[in-house]
Formats: C-alpha cells, structure tokens, sequence
C-alpha cells in the first residue's frame, strides 16, 4: 500500500481552535491531541509532540501506516471549516488551521 506519510517525507495538517475555555491542538494525520490554557502553549506543544511522534517512527523504523491515521470525524470537519466556515460548529473558535511538511 502506497502512503502520502513516510519516514523520509510528509506532512501533518494541524488545527488549533478553543472549546469553551479550553485550547485544543490536533496534528489529524498523527491522531494527537493537546490541550492547554491558551493558543502559544498548546502550538509549542503540539509541536514537541509531534516532533517526538516523528522521531520515535524513525527511530523504532515503524511501518508508514503511523503517519497516515485517519483522524476522528470531528477534527477532519474542523479541518474542512477552513474552506467553509459554516461547518465549523458554535461555540468552537479556530486559532489556526496549518500543515507542516517534513523531511
């Protein structure tokens, strides 16, 4: 089976968006989920938490399959908000919708 994610390359589509008083960063490929008090700390820890997910792939040279989750139905009609912003369900409020590529 051919995955868009290897070990080598990819990229990781991230949505960081507050429910009620609570901030909430996916990485969707990956299945993570952080949460924290506001929208910088949970971004910084998305971000270690997805470098160390990376990291651990590489390392233990697992099969691609870990890059290429398919993420829960919520946060993929989050991610389809971007585009149409009727999708995106009140009292949800995005911060920011990204992808990061790595190498």
């Amino acid at each position: 089976m051919k995955y868009r994610n290897t070990l080598q390359k990819g990229s990781v589509r991230n949505i960081i968006f507050r429910q009620g008083k609570v901030w909430f960063g996916v990485a969707l490929e990956f299945n993570i989920v952080e949460t924290g008090d506001d929208a910088q700390e949970v971004m910084i820890l998305l971000e270690e938490a997805v470098r160390g997910y990376l990291a651990s792939a590489r390392k233990g040279k697992l099969n691609a399959a870990v890059l290429n989750q398919k993420s829960e139905p919520e946060y993929e009609n989050l991610w389809l908000g971007k585009n149409n912003p009727k999708l995106i369900p009140s009292p949800i409020q995005i911060h920011t919708f990204s992808e990061r590529t790595f190498a």
